[in-house]
């Protein structure tokens, strides 16, 4: 038998062989893989922290704070030391203190920022001829504070002062003393706290001057009594300078404002206060300022 040897056909590969690449499309792709790589990037910084206020090195408790120091010194009132603070204003001994609360020695240098001095020249004190009836300071019932009379329209027409009123001017606008409901005269709005310092400080030497209507007799002994030696709760006045003006009308020269003081001096002696004004705080006069109205101060005038 003759044995038939059939070769069958190799199965075809119907898939295409890729093409080889060009340098082109190989540097493409080469590009692409590495685009597609996530690129490891470095950890984020954490953020820089500002270094804590510095505080004096010698604090201590037996020192004084340092926004007391400054209002003892006169440079300001306790609450504009603590703005002042605040805002980065104050350096003590060359060192920036911004925390409140700190404790300095007495004789540490204090060194204030212009900017404070600039905030400081744009506070204003305004003089009002306060009528009966107007509470000095926080409104009670059914009466109002003074400070409401401070408006446009109120504005005396012969104030001297070039200042234009402003909005701002009311903002922590505060009396510089009292003058109770039933008085009148001159009392004091400022925004300085030196101001505010001198007028109604403990150690405040500024002399108020008082016209007194009275009705009763006063004999030399009860006079010298109002002048010097009378107590009012159980604390020592103040000298004072007391005489008569007319004949129903009493001269006051105090030194000090407590509650409702010269009333009380004079019901000591059997006087009653009839009319009470004040007519000056230190060197600063009444002077022929209408009732309700108000002026600013003068910069040459001093308390």
């Amino acid at each position: 038998m003759t044995r038939i040897t059939l070769k069958l056909p190799r199965p075809v590969d119907r898939t295409t062989p890729p093409k080889p690449l060009t340098s082109r499309a190989r540097r493409a792709q080469q590009l692409g893989h590495r685009a597609s790589t996530p690129v490891p990037q470095p950890p984020a910084a954490e953020p820089v922290k500002a270094p804590p206020a510095r505080a004096p090195m010698h604090e201590n408790p037996e020192d004084p704070r340092l926004s007391k120091l400054m209002s003892e010194r006169g440079l300001c009132s306790r609450r504009e030391a603590d703005e002042w603070i605040e805002n980065g204003w104050v350096r003590v001994d060359g060192e920036p203190v911004t925390t409140l609360g700190v404790r300095v020695p007495r004789d540490a240098k204090i060194d204030i920022d212009a900017e404070a001095k600039r905030h400081q020249g744009e506070q204003v004190t305004i003089l009002l001829h306060k009528p009966v009836g107007y509470v000095s300071g926080q409104p009670e019932p059914g009466y109002q504070p003074a400070i409401v009379l401070i408006k446009p329209e109120n504005r005396w027409a012969e104030d001297p002062s070039p200042l234009r009123f402003r909005p701002t001017h009311l903002r922590n606008l505060a009396p510089a003393g009292r003058l109770d409901i039933d008085s009148t005269g001159l009392l004091v709005f400022t925004q300085d706290g030196r101001v505010a310092r001198r007028l109604i400080g403990q150690d405040s030497e500024v002399e108020k001057e008082y016209l007194v209507r009275v009705e009763g007799t006063l004999d030399e002994e009860s006079m010298a009594l109002l002048r010097h030696g009378m107590e009012l709760d159980g604390v020592k006045l103040k000298p004072a300078k007391v005489s008569w003006q007319n004949e129903q009308q009493l001269r006051f020269v105090l030194r000090e404002g407590r509650k409702r003081q010269i009333r009380r001096m004079c019901e000591r002696v059997g006087l009653t206060v009839t009319g009470l004004k004040r007519v000056r705080s230190g060197g600063v006069p009444l002077g022929s300022l209408p009732v309700g109205q108000w002026r600013y101060l003068r910069r040459d005038e001093r308390f």
